[in-house]
């Protein structure tokens, strides 16, 4: 790490400018980026001594918060005693953290580590495929996923991830991967009830079924909410219909929790608010809060004994990870699950959230506002440029109030880079050990910069 005090930040921008290049960041000759250099809590601290509190837990993943010692010292720990070897063989941490797993899943299932998102469901997809071949099932090599859903930036993943702007220049991708409507009950016909719109969305995954032909589709993948696309929450019965359906049509469940997963939904995982069991979870972020690399890949013990042959050459998983499941990120990430469990952040969670979300009840009043969602400590705000035919708003709208949050100490984030259109929704993911004096000031802030809104469009009236 470059010492602060060899360098001034202007120095530091120009080495950053010089050697590195950011994650889905367009490029900017004048705006360099903040160079984060300390974080405790919920806050962080940037090179020039400025704090602001993150309300998007880095990358939605920081569920413990910043400079949590006991996590440190556990991936030290384990440094110190033994700091790698291939899961080919075995290791304790390894073992201890699948363990705690399968009592977090509230299941009975064999877990595969990797090293992100996009790789827990790249295995995913390969286990899928594989698991109806070896039950006789050799045509199924087909996945749904949701238009406006997100699963990684790796070949396979982007190819299930429904955000046309991700994938453009990138094309074309891994074949086999369908796309059908999002629940999206915010702009669901006039006159329909919730209900009865997200049973039509979940009753189209049939519908692409039978049309592509039941013995072609191999798995359904989903996030319990769609998160990076724009928080949108479906209505409870429409996880419970999905599930009906796949298990009707012999089409594997995979779920992806990745973001919605270790506490942020108010429970374990996410998909446990829906009462769903299922057959593959895909898990990463919150696992370890963001401090080292680690993603798990959860597979129903049925599934997995369909793997034990011996008999037949191909009948293992091919599949080999030389990072994926690193001692000293399962000793941090069991640590990790112990500390939210100890400090029963989980329940926690859903109190935070609901407190968020009823504090920016009065939103719905401004003229930007259009839809505010909330699930457990997620929260979106859709933004709109007319409330009555609910158009978007634009990117430069969405920008400008980013950029004045983060003026104010505020970082909140936004569903970027999505689909033509619809990239109007600012996103909330506090850390869930999120003080009350750290909630007050999220909440003051961001309803001052939304009151500046209406004050400037007057001025400029």
């Amino acid at each position: 790490m470059l010492e602060l005090n060899r360098y001034d930040t202007n120095e530091l921008k120009e080495k950053d400018k010089k050697h590195l290049w950011h994650n889905i960041t367009p490029y900017s000759e004048q705006d360099r980026p903040m160079i984060v250099t300390e974080a405790a809590g919920s806050w962080v601290t940037d090179s020039e001594g400025n704090r602001y509190l993150d309300a998007m837990s880095g990358l939605w993943c920081v569920n413990v918060g910043y400079g949590r010692q006991e996590l440190a010292d556990a991936a030290y720990k384990q440094l110190s005693t033994m700091p790698y070897f291939p899961l080919t063989q075995s290791h304790l941490p390894a073992i201890e953290l699948a363990e705690k797993l399968n009592e977090w899943l509230e299941g009975e299932y064999v877990i595969f580590f990797s090293n992100s998102g996009s790789e827990a469901n790249e295995v995913a997809f390969k286990i899928a495929r594989q698991y109806q071949q070896q039950i006789g099932q050799h045509n199924r090599f087909k996945f749904i996923s949701r238009y406006r859903a997100y699963h990684g930036s790796s070949l396979g993943a982007l190819s299930a991830t429904g955000q046309a702007q991700r994938k453009y220049k990138y094309e074309p991708l891994t074949s086999g991967f369908l796309h059908v409507a999002p629940p999206d009950s915010y702009r669901r016909p006039d006159g329909m009830s919730v209900e009865d719109f997200n049973l039509q969305c979940a009753n189209e995954i049939e519908r692409t079924i039978v049309w592509e032909g039941v013995e072609s589709v191999a798995a359904v993948i989903m996030e319990p909410v769609i998160t990076g696309g724009g928080i949108i929450v479906p209505e409870p019965s429409y996880l419970k219909r999905v599930e009906e359906i796949c298990n009707q049509y012999g089409v594997l469940l995979i779920i992806d929790e990745v973001i919605c997963g270790f506490g942020r939904s108010g429970r374990k995982f996410g998909h446990q608010n829906f009462s769903i069991q299922p057959d593959i979870v895909t898990m990463a972020k919150g696992l370890t809060s963001g401090y080292l690399p680690l993603s798990a890949t959860a597979v129903r013990k049925e599934i997995y004994d369909t793997f034990k042959d011996n008999t037949e050459m191909y009948s293992h998983l091919r599949h080999v990870n030389t990072f994926g499941g690193n001692p000293a990120s399962c000793a941090l990430a069991l640590a990790n699950l112990q500390l939210l469990e100890r400090e029963q952040l989980v329940a926690r969670a859903e109190v935070l959230g609901q407190r968020l979300r009823s504090a920016f009840d009065d939103l719905l009043e401004h003229p930007l506002v259009g839809d505010i969602r909330h699930f457990g400590f997620l929260l979106g705000i859709e933004l709109v440029a007319d409330k009555t035919t609910k158009a978007p708003a634009s990117v430069d709208v969405v920008k400008k109030i980013i950029g004045e949050c983060k003026r104010a100490g505020l970082i909140i984030g936004k569903n970027g880079d999505t689909v033509a259109g619809y990239n109007n929704v600012l996103t909330f993911s506090p850390p869930l050990a999120s003080t009350d004096d750290d909630m007050a000031f999220i909440i003051s802030t961001f309803k001052q910069v939304m009151a500046n809104q209406i004050a400037s469009a007057d001025d400029a009236g």
